[in-house]
């Protein structure tokens, strides 16, 4: 039976990929340092891992927790453009440098294949749409850089040393357990938790800026399918649905679904945020074998019942 990791396992995305794996019935281990994952997310599945503590900037840590595994799906991350505007040296070390070492530790322990988790931020502000892969990247804040480092060393570890590394670039995910308390929260958890209360919610410039928005039951997909799929270790893919919406157009959907009615508030732009972003995912459909499972509909639904379930809107 495939050993696999999954770093950052008790975060938002981590933890689902966590939970589809017990689900397979495979052996699972999880490894973080819980600055943003919560133990309540493994919570249901604690009794099927195995969870180490540790720091992806931590060499020796991290060489434990790849010891006898698989396959890695690397998650672990400071997640967010405006946190890395605000600290850039805490998104290099922690993405750059913490990749590094998994890729490092990976090599030494014979891994078959590390799944790098990348961004849709690594394209940058390009006009054209959709994104594709084979497009230049053009970085334009702190944490797409740190993104597009860990893609480019997962290359070079490939083409260097031989481990099989895939890089899937994000785009925009949501879905159930996405924090909606942190200062460096996504636009869907701040909408939903707002709408709940009634209050107005905060949108960032006009409000016409669009986005790839995923529900994370797609990411999990494309993780387990990127393990394992042949012929692709070196390469890049889009993970997304193809279609963008404004960030106007996802509050009425939500309004809709929630039958309220609330006026937003418009702010100044936030720097480092990009104007509009689609995805190409053809790639990944045809060498991976990717589908869209849920679309941004339905996975709003199911994400906006999460948060009621769950009380997160006090």
């Amino acid at each position: 039976m495939p050993f696999y990791l999954v770093t950052g396992g008790a975060g938002f995305i981590g933890s689902h990929i966590v939970a589809e794996l017990v689900r397979r019935g495979e052996r699972v281990r999880v490894f973080d340092n819980f600055s943003t994952g919560q133990e309540a997310n493994l919570a249901p599945v604690r009794q099927a891992i195995e969870l180490i503590r540790g720091d992806l900037r931590d060499l020796a840590a991290v060489r434990r927790a790849v010891s006898g595994v698989d396959y890695v799906l690397h998650q672990g991350a400071l997640a967010s453009v405006a946190r890395s505007v605000d600290d850039p040296l805490a998104s290099d070390t922690c993405n750059v440098v913490g990749t590094l070492n998994l890729l490092i530790a990976a090599r030494d322990a014979g891994v078959r294949r590390v799944v790098y988790a990348s961004s849709s931020s690594v394209y940058g502000d390009s006009p054209t749409l959709p994104k594709r892969e084979d497009m230049k990247p053009a970085p334009k804040s702190p944490y797409a850089v740190s993104k597009l480092a860990g893609e480019h060393y997962c290359r070079a570890f490939t083409e260097v040393y031989g481990l099989e590394t895939v890089s899937l670039r994000y785009f925009n995910v949501f879905g159930p357990r996405q924090d909606p308390t942190s200062q460096y929260a996504a636009v869907i958890p701040i909408f939903i938790t707002a709408l709940l209360r009634g209050k107005p919610p905060t949108v960032h410039g006009d409000g016409r800026q669009s986005r790839d928005f995923t529900y994370v039951t797609n990411n999990v997909q494309a993780n387990l399918l990127a393990a394992t799929a042949p012929g692709v270790a070196g390469q890049v893919f889009n993970v997304a649905c193809g279609k963008r919406y404004t960030l106007l157009e996802l509050l009425a959907i939500l309004k809709d679904i929630l039958s309220t009615d609330v006026t937003p508030v418009h702010t100044a732009p936030r720097p480092g945020d990009v104007r509009h972003s689609l995805a190409d995912i053809s790639k990944a459909q045809q060498a991976l074998g990717y589908r869209v499972e849920v679309p941004f509909e339905e996975g709003l639904r199911r994400t906006v019942a999460w948060y009621i379930q769950h009380n997160l809107v006090q």
